[in-house]
């Protein structure tokens, strides 16, 4: 097997859920293979660098070994070699405020104070 097409390989090594996951993402241009925006079908080989966008991160991994089945995480984890940055901080979330039972709707007073503590929408 000299290649593999590169939605199968990162569903393989458990970079996306699903197959239709990694064909999405190649699709909307979250897939680059060396650079260049991949189509679900594009064929990957070993010494390749992909780009994956998910989940708001972004994965660079370097493609060791071609999997067309998905395995197991220390196996999948042994298929490529991640050159990813680290994944940023996360950021303290606040205690979302606790109503009592049985008080009813919040007023717009109440409204405000809680859109207040959840800080501006994105």
């Amino acid at each position: 097997m000299s290649a593999v097409r590169v939605d199968s390989w990162i569903w393989a090594v458990r970079l996306t859920k699903t197959r239709s996951q990694a064909a999405a993402a190649c699709r909307a241009g979250h897939v680059k293979v060396n650079g260049e925006r991949a189509k679900p079908a594009q064929p990957v080989k070993a010494g390749d660098e992909v780009r994956v966008f998910h989940g708001g991160r972004q994965r660079i991994v370097e493609v060791k070994q071609l999997l067309v089945k998905r395995v197991g995480p220390p196996a999948a984890a042994e298929a490529y070699v991640d050159n990813s940055p680290p994944p940023p901080p996360q950021e303290h979330v606040a205690v979302a405020a606790i109503r009592d039972r049985g008080t009813g709707r919040p007023t717009k007073r109440d409204r405000r104070e809680l859109d207040a503590l959840r800080g501006p929408r994105a």
